[in-house]
C-alpha cells in the first residue's frame, strides 16, 4: 500500500465492528492477533456478544462495548456516543471500521483520527431499506480517508460512490487447525455408509446464502443410489424457515447449527457447495479449497476472481445448475481429484493472514504520519444527495 514499510509500527488502532457471528468477526480477530504480535496497540469496539464469541481480549486487544446491531435502529445514536467516549478515553492513531454498519457509526462519531472503512458485503436489499443503505454507503464512502474492498466489485462500488481513495484488500481466511478426527469418524457421526457421498456447506443461516436452493437440489438427490448426505453448519435467522423447508421437501439435509470443527467436517466431505447470491472472498470457499475438497460455487461477487478455474462455478438462484454440477462431480471421480489438486494450488497463491496484517500496518503507518486530517464530505454527501 505504500513504498515504505510500516513494519514495527507501534501506534494504536481502534477496530470497530457491528454484530457478527461469521466472517467479519473472524477477520477482525485474525487482524487483531496479527497486529498485536507485531507491536501495534489494538482497541476493539463492538457488541459485547460479538466479543464473547470471538474473544478479542484473548487475541491481545483491549475491548470496549459499542452496541451496533446488524440492522439500523434508534439505538445507533447510543452507539455513536459510546464510540465517542471510547475514543476520548483512549486516543488512537487510526480508526478502522469493518462493514457498512460500523462505518456509518464511525462517520457519525467524527473521530479525530483518520478513518479506514472495509467493505465486506454488498447491499442486496431493495425498496426503502435498499435506498437508505445506498445513502449510508455514499456518506461513508465519501467520509472515509481510505475505503477498502474485500473484492474488486466492492472497490468499483465504493469508487462509484465517490470514495477519494479506494483499494483492494483481500480478506484471508484464518488458517484452520489440523483435523482432530479421522475421516471415518466424521462420516460415522452422520451415518454415512461406505460409498455414500457427504456434501458440506458452512456459513451463516441468512437469506443471502440461499441455502433454500441447496435444500431444493438435495431433495432431488434422493433418487441416487446411495443418496448423498448433505450437512450445513452454521446458525442464524433463517434456521426455522430452512428446517421447515427440509422437512417439507424430505431433503437429505441436516442443519448442524454452529460448529467449531470445520476442519474435521472438511476432512470427511466429498464436495463443498456454496449457493450464495453474493460473496466477496467467502471464508468457507477458501477453507474448502485449502483442504483439497472439490468446490461448487455460484459465480457471484468476488468468487470468480478467488477460485479461478479451480472450482465449478454456476449461476445463482438456479436449482437446476446446482443439481447438475453436483451430479456431474459425484459421477466423475477423476474430475473431483483434479479439482482438489487445482484447488490447493490456487489457494497457495492467495494472500495470507500475515500478508493482510502487513498491508494494514503499512496503511496505518502512512495515515498516522499524514497530518492532513480526514476527508471532508461534500454538500451532497452531508445531506444524503448524490
Amino acid at each position: 500500500m505504500s513504498a515504505r514499510s510500516g513494519a514495527g509500527w507501534q501506534g494504536t488502532v481502534a477496530l470497530l465492528l457491528a454484530s457478527s457471528t461469521g466472517g467479519v468477526g473472524q477477520h477482525v480477530r485474525s487482524v487483531t492477533r496479527g497486529l498485536v504480535a507485531q507491536g501495534t496497540s489494538v482497541l476493539v469496539c463492538g457488541p459485547a456478544a460479538t466479543d464473547k464469541q470471538f474473544d478479542f481480549v484473548g487475541a491481545g486487544a483491549r475491548f470496549t462495548p459499542v452496541e451496533i446491531p446488524a440492522s439500523p435502529t434508534p439505538a445507533d445514536a447510543r452507539a455513536v456516543l459510546a464510540l465517542r467516549r471510547a475514543l476520548a478515553a483512549e486516543p488512537v492513531d487510526v480508526v478502522h471500521a469493518h462493514g457498512l454498519r460500523a462505518g456509518l457509526v464511525a462517520v457519525l462519531a467524527r473521530p479525530a483520527a483518520p478513518l479506514v472503512v472495509t467493505w465486506h458485503n454488498a447491499v442486496l436489499a431493495g425498496g426503502l431499506r435498499g435506498r437508505l443503505s445506498g445513502l449510508a454507503e455514499r456518506l461513508v464512502a465519501r467520509r472515509a480517508r481510505v475505503a477498502l474492498g474485500a473484492s474488486s466489485d466492492l472497490v468499483a462500488r465504493v469508487t462509484a460512490l465517490g470514495a477519494a481513495d479506494a483499494r483492494l484488500a483481500p480478506v484471508a481466511a484464518p488458517t484452520l487447525p489440523p483435523p482432530r478426527r479421522r475421516r471415518a469418524a466424521v462420516r460415522a457421526e452422520f451415518a454415512v455408509t461406505p460409498g455414500q457421498p457427504l456434501i458440506l456447506s458452512v456459513g451463516r443461516l441468512h437469506p443471502q446464502k440461499r441455502y433454500d436452493v441447496l435444500v431444493d437440489a438435495a431433495a432431488r438427490w434422493r433418487d441416487r443410489t446411495p443418496p448423498p448426505v448433505v450437512v450445513i453448519a452454521g446458525s442464524g435467522p433463517a434456521y426455522l424457515p430452512l428446517a421447515a423447508r427440509v422437512s417439507a421437501a424430505r431433503a437429505p439435509v441436516t442443519l448442524l447449527g454452529h460448529r467449531t470443527d470445520v476442519a474435521d467436517l472438511l476432512a470427511g466431505a466429498d464436495l463443498a457447495v456454496v449457493t450464495s447470491d453474493w460473496e466477496a472472498r467467502q471464508l468457507f470457499a477458501q477453507e474448502a479449497m485449502r483442504a483439497g475438497v472439490p468446490l461448487v460455487a455460484t459465480g457471484v461477487g468476488g468468487l470468480p476472481e478467488l477460485v479461478g478455474d479451480a472450482a465449478v462455478l454456476i449461476p445463482s438462484d438456479d436449482v437446476d445448475a446446482v443439481d447438475r454440477a453436483v451430479r456431474d462431480l459425484l459421477d466423475d471421480e477423476s474430475r473431483r481429484a483434479d479439482l482438489a489438486r487445482r484447488g490447493t494450488e490456487r489457494a497457495a497463491t492467495w494472500p495470507t493472514e500475515t500478508d493482510t496484517v502487513a498491508a494494514l500496518v503499512d496503511l496505518y503507518a502512512d495515515l498516522a504520519g499524514d497530518a492532513t486530517g480526514p476527508a471532508a464530505p461534500d454538500a451532497g454527501a452531508a445531506t444524503g444527495r448524490g
